[in-house]
């Protein structure tokens, strides 16, 4: 089956992302937010975004206008009934997934793709939720969606081949490069980024060196876009302290075992850019 029309559950910074790429080429999208001021908030951020490309000649004022066309905002679960694919980007919280896909599996048609964009919870959790496990996978795009090329299908126990090859064939509709990985915490990218992070708050709390001088470290010395400091307020600090959690749950690796300064910045709301603080300070849009 070819993915024609898309639901979106979450309107935060993935959720907005997952929508723009999405309508970006071609499909139509329904974005849904508990609250419809947060969904129609989203939609405003996608504008501006959409604008940028076209101030800087990436994108027609057409094409924007197009797009913009194709997603449609509601607080209604219901509204998503006929979607081919609901992809879900709420809290990284299992028990609000796994009550969220209950929902989906009772409101949305038999023939819809359930997905999680969830960066480390068991897949195999939220399938079991439904009647239909089958029909249930992951589908993990990374921040910020439209610009970033990869996305991990995540493959639980129960998927048919069939709805690999349905999310796999949207994620490449979308121009992104697909890989299938197996349904374990952190998958593939975070698995094996998030020791790194987690180590580099241990190499500042030992006094190894600055914050900025670790930043600037690991970008000349290693080639990386933004050293692990300025990642981690790019990702939330909240994000990724859930990320670590879940993943020393399952495997008990030091490795994983979060920094207690991650701990206490997440407890004082320095969550990164999104509270305007965390590692750095970032001025208020």
């Amino acid at each position: 089956m070819t993915v024609k029309k898309v639901g979106v559950v979450g309107s935060g910074i993935m959720g907005g992302g997952i929508t723009e790429v999405a309508a970006m080429a071609g499909h139509e999208v329904i974005l849904r937010s508990r609250e419809r001021s947060a969904a129609e908030g989203t939609l405003a951020n996608i504008e501006r975004s959409l604008n940028k490309g076209v101030d800087k000649g990436t994108l027609s004022a057409e094409e924007r206008s197009e797009t913009l066309g194709r997603i449609r905002a509601t607080d209604n679960l219901h509204d998503l009934s006929d979607c081919d694919l609901v992809i879900e980007s709420v809290v990284e919280d299992l028990a609000t997934k796994r009550h969220l896909f209950s929902e989906l599996d009772r409101v949305c048609d038999d023939h819809t793709l359930l997905a999680t964009n969830t960066s480390t919870l068991p897949v195999i959790e939220m399938a079991m939720e439904t009647g239909r496990p089958e029909r249930v996978c992951g589908i993990h795009f990374f921040n910020p969606a439209p610009r970033m090329g990869l996305v991990e299908v995540v493959r639980p126990l129960s998927a048919s081949d069939e709805t690999i090859a349905e999310a796999v064939g949207f994620v490449e509709a979308c121009g992104k490069r697909a890989v299938t990985v197996k349904d374990q915490a952190g998958f593939v990218v975070n698995a094996l980024l998030f020791p790194y992070l987690n180590n580099a708050v241990r190499l500042l709390e030992s006094g190894v060196a600055a914050m900025e001088d670790i930043d600037e470290a690991m970008k000349g010395g290693c080639g990386f876009p933004m050293g692990p400091f300025a990642l981690l307020d790019l990702v939330g600090l909240d994000t990724s302290l859930a990320i670590l959690d879940a993943l020393y749950e399952e495997f008990r690796d030091p490795n994983y075992a979060a920094v207690p300064r991650l701990r206490r910045m997440v407890a004082a709301d320095r969550l990164g850019r999104k509270s305007g603080a965390g590692f750095y300070e970032y001025p208020r849009s």
